[in-house]
């Protein structure tokens, strides 16, 4: 059993994890790998900021009114 693993195989079981998907051998594969390499620690941070926002997104939407407004004022413009 090798434990070492290079970085685009840490990043795809990275990728997996992000979707539940990696075994328990590919997740402790992966925190060692992560204890040295720099680059995936960046990579595996990044894999879970955009979890994090997928799961939970903070999505402000804009009201018709407001829409029909902008279109409103985006006609003027075009038409000067």
């Amino acid at each position: 059993m090798n434990i070492k693993v290079e970085c685009h195989e840490a990043n795809h079981i990275c990728d997996k994890n992000q979707y539940k998907e990696a075994t328990f051998w590919e997740k402790v594969k992966l925190n060692f790998h992560l204890i040295y390499c720099r680059a995936c620690r960046k990579y595996s941070a990044r894999n879970n900021k955009l979890t994090k926002a997928i799961k939970n997104p903070k999505v402000q939407t804009v009201s018709m009114s407001e829409k029909e407004a902008m279109k409103r004022r985006l006609e003027e413009q075009l038409s000067n």
